[in-house]
């Protein structure tokens, strides 16, 4: 599994912002090089909360285990909720290798509000990424459509 086509599986979801800050925009040098997805059917990124899921290319300043500075290495980390997150680790968050490939884990920073994070997903994760993608969406949609009411 790609970055591309992570960001084309939740582009077509609909209603989806994706946001891909570039060396020069307007977003903060940190952000260039990663992916955001909101659920956003204005097109305008929310002033409130957070995305749903990211892509992130490289290594933060508080977020170094997954060891995004080797080569070719992302990480696609999934705003899933509690339930979801239970469901695919067998429990709360707990410390695990955050850099370990192609296996859900609980995300090294974000895993206590629910977040789930695949280092370089691939075929044994494929399905599983795009189901928890797919989870995170209706959650951002269910979010907003409540507010918006």
């Amino acid at each position: 599994m790609t970055t591309a086509e992570i960001i084309e599986y939740v582009s077509g979801l609909g209603g989806v912002l994706t946001l891909s800050p570039v060396e020069g925009s307007e977003w903060p040098e940190i952000s260039w090089g990663d992916t955001f997805f909101y659920y956003a059917p204005d097109g305008v990124v929310p002033t409130t909360g957070q995305p749903f899921a990211t892509i992130v290319t490289k290594d933060y300043p508080d977020d170094r285990t997954s060891r995004l500075d080797r080569p070719d290495t992302f990480r696609v980390n999934i705003a899933a909720g509690r339930d979801a997150f239970t469901e695919w680790t067998g429990r709360g968050p707990a410390a695990v290798d955050a850099s370990v490939i192609d296996t859900v884990i609980a995300h090294p920073v974000y895993g206590a509000a629910g977040w789930l994070a695949v280092v370089n997903p691939g075929e044994r994760t494929d399905a599983t990424v795009r189901a928890l993608l797919r989870t995170a969406y209706d959650r951002a949609r269910t979010r907003l459509e409540r507010r918006n009411r």
